[in-house]
């Protein structure tokens, strides 16, 4: 797996805010979230990959078996292979990962979740939008207390609130400190979405000054 993702990298205005990671959902690519990070957290760095994988013509971040049925073998290595890239974007672009908060939709949102459980502690925090549950994997490593948003849809047909909940104990026995919010919404994002992840970000922001 190549760690050499096609990306973006916008240099941020505010030193105060975070170094945004924008994972974009099936579909996507570098260019589809930095909108959003824009209006996210205004001032802020934003590095956005393209994901390597191609599900007919669509690039996503790891392989599927079928819908919501993931190929953990290849998740793990693509896991990893974006774990590389960030590391070496950290040097390149001279950022602390630790100032790395990723924000990921749907198929991104997955992969970060990725990393919060097999890298724990790389990343800075993350905001998940209509996230599912990526793997279980077997051995516990608790090594910070990362702040994390879930913010998914009632009416999701793709992400049932039994997965919600899920998500949030398996991030929580990793030692996240996750902040659960519930939308009216399916899989799209609507304005509550970012309305609760601008807050939770701007709080995150003043906590760490």
């Amino acid at each position: 797996m190549s760690p050499d993702f096609i990306h973006r990298y916008i240099p941020g205005t505010d030193p105060s805010a975070p170094v945004l990671l924008m994972l974009h959902g099936t579909g996507g690519n570098e260019d589809d979230l930095l909108p959003l990070g824009r209006e996210l957290a205004p001032g802020a760095t934003l590095l956005s990959p393209r994901g390597q994988v191609l599900e007919n013509g669509m690039p996503r971040f790891f392989r599927r078996l079928a819908e919501g049925v993931f190929d953990i073998d290849d998740l793990r290595a693509r896991t990893a292979s974006l774990a590389e890239f960030l590391e070496a974007a950290a040097t390149r672009y001279g950022f602390e990962t630790s100032r790395v908060v990723a924000v990921g939709f749907s198929n991104g949102a997955n992969i970060a979740a990725s990393l919060l459980v097999l890298n724990p502690g790389l990343l800075g925090g993350a905001v998940l939008f209509r996230a599912m549950v990526p793997l279980v994997p077997e051995a516990v490593t608790v090594t910070a207390r990362t702040p994390v948003l879930v913010s998914n849809g009632r009416m999701d047909p793709l992400v049932a609130a039994g997965e919600t909940n899920r998500l949030k104990d398996l991030l929580e026995r990793f030692g996240a400190d996750v902040t659960l919010e519930w939308q009216n919404a399916g899989h799209n994002l609507v304005e509550d979405d970012l309305a609760v992840a601008r807050t939770w970000l701007s709080r995150l922001s003043r906590t760490n000054r």
